[in-house]
């Protein structure tokens, strides 16, 4: 049994915290999951090494700030951990955020042309090269190449019992919304019936499928990945 830490508000309610049983989900134990994982890690963070000095060079160009966008996230069974994005944003974006109107439905916040995101940023986030620090988070295995997007701490204040369930699987790099139409899925209900879609049709074979998916995807620029 997992106690998930937080209090919500739904509809001017305070609701009582969850307690939810997980099952593991058999991605969780699989050992070529984790092999594809590690080997995957090692070659992300291979081409991190390649691509660093210069994205970091016009990140500091492109805007003041930091290199790294730093920001909390759950993963498996509600369990927090930290991941690291190359910055594509203005250093106050959070503070900027109730000037952007957010024009996606439920728990996501999209907005195509947001305007706290830099040059710089466009090409990094169009690319998805500012993932790549997080190919760390894969090695050491807190995310998985391919499984549910690992969602913030405001998301997940406002989970239900079926949300919680997209959690039963590690967070990916890739999944099954991302490689659906990713700039077009803009209700979460959708996404997270996509999700649960992933869990269902899980197999390690699946997981070389939407990975290969992904490249094609980056390759040819299909929506906006």
């Amino acid at each position: 049994m997992y106690e998930i830490p937080f209090t919500t508000v739904v509809e001017g309610a305070t609701s009582n915290t969850w307690n939810l049983s997980f099952h593991p989900h058999p991605s969780v134990t699989s050992k070529f999951k984790r092999c594809l994982d590690i080997l995957g890690g090692i070659i992300g963070l291979f081409i991190l090494a390649i691509v660093f000095i210069p994205i970091a060079i016009a990140i500091k160009l492109d805007s003041p700030g930091p290199i790294f966008f730093v920001q909390e996230r759950y993963g498996l069974q509600g369990r927090p951990f930290y991941i690291r994005k190359f910055r594509s944003m203005v250093p106050e974006a959070e503070q900027l955020k109730y000037l952007v109107r957010n024009e996606a439905n439920g728990l996501i916040f999209k907005n195509k042309n947001d305007f706290r995101v830099t040059r710089v940023g466009r090409f990094l986030r169009s690319t998805s090269l500012d993932e790549l620090p997080q190919f760390w988070n894969v090695l050491i295995g807190e995310m998985s190449l391919v499984g549910t997007r690992p969602p913030t701490a405001d998301e997940v204040a406002h989970y239900n019992q079926r949300h919680w369930q997209r959690l039963n699987v590690k967070p990916g790099l890739t999944g099954e919304w991302q490689t659906s139409g990713r700039s077009h899925v803009k209700d979460f209900e959708q996404i997270v019936d996509l999700d649960l879609q992933y869990q269902k049709k899980w197999h390690p074979l699946y997981d070389l499928l939407l990975i290969a998916k992904t490249f094609y995807i980056l390759m040819a620029r299909v929506g906006a990945f």
